[in-house]
């Protein structure tokens, strides 16, 4: 199974968005796609795709319930089909809790004698419900801070794709993220994996080879970088939609820049295919 994690340190460099138009190209490519989003805010992935969920019904099923093991449903009736060919397990506002509400929930096992292993409960939910019977591949979409939700997502996609803005502090979130990475490896004691880093929003040419160069001498596999396409994925936003979706069905002319946009996101998708079962 493919499975990977989109993250970064920093917000609003196209993390959902680029989970999302990967979903898309994996599906175009005959895969069998679930994503699962573990970002509380407003304007997660399941916002961007407009997925008919409930947030703040904290009596409805979710899958922070069923990351505390404190579910009211099979896990397979969160998931959401979606018209892009893809499916997607929509976010909850609980998870804003989800620290707090692990800890109780590993209190409470501690005291019955049972295993409870906080940071590995989205692996261990997927396992149980027979999510690889079903897909080929899982991409899990957390917040872009430390904690729980990027912990469990690590945890059951041992491996990373990583969008990242063309500056300095990109540069710099790279070696936060390799701490993260570092710190799972010693803690929970297995490998994890960097896909593909994804430069997001580069202004030029020459921008564009210098930031990629740098990328690769610090070892990570940077395969494309995407110029700066705000108005196509603004138009995203708008729309609720993929960009696939968007450039087929928003968009009155065809602009050439925007189709190899999408282009270099099949490319991508079909890389990091690759690059998993190298």
């Amino acid at each position: 199974m493919l499975a990977y994690t989109t993250y970064s340190e920093s917000g609003g460099v196209g993390k959902s968005t680029l989970a999302a138009n990967l979903a898309d190209a994996h599906s175009q490519q005959g895969r069998d796609v679930l994503v699962l989003d573990l970002d509380p805010q407003q304007g997660s992935l399941s916002y961007l795709l407009d997925i008919p969920a409930s947030r703040d019904d904290d009596t409805a099923d979710n899958i922070a319930r069923h990351l505390i093991d404190q579910p009211k449903g099979d896990f397979t009736d969160l998931i959401h089909e979606t018209q892009y060919g893809f499916d997607v397990v929509p976010s909850h506002n609980m998870l804003e809790r989800l620290p707090g509400l692990l800890t109780r929930a590993q209190e409470m096992a501690d005291d019955l004698g049972e295993e409870f292993v906080p940071n590995d409960r989205l692996r261990q939910v997927l396992s149980d419900a027979d999510i690889s019977e079903e897909y080929d591949t899982i991409i899990v979409d957390p917040p872009a801070t430390a904690g729980p939700h990027l912990y469990n997502a690590v945890s059951a996609s041992r491996s990373l794709v990583l969008p990242i803005e063309p500056t300095a502090k990109g540069l710099e979130s790279i070696g936060g993220i390799e701490d993260i990475v570092r710190g799972l490896e010693d803690t929970l004691d297995f490998d994890v994996g960097v896909l593909a880093v994804v430069p997001n929003g580069i202004s030029g040419t020459l921008d564009q080879e210098q930031y990629l160069e740098e990328i690769r001498e610090l070892g990570y596999d940077a395969p494309i970088a995407f110029r700066d396409r705000s108005a196509l994925f603004e138009g995203c936003w708008d729309e609720r939609c993929t960009a696939f979706h968007y450039v087929g069905y928003h968009r009155s002319r065809r602009r050439d820049y925007e189709v190899e946009t999408l282009d270099k996101l099949r490319d991508l998708a079909a890389h990091i295919v690759e690059v998993r079962y190298q």
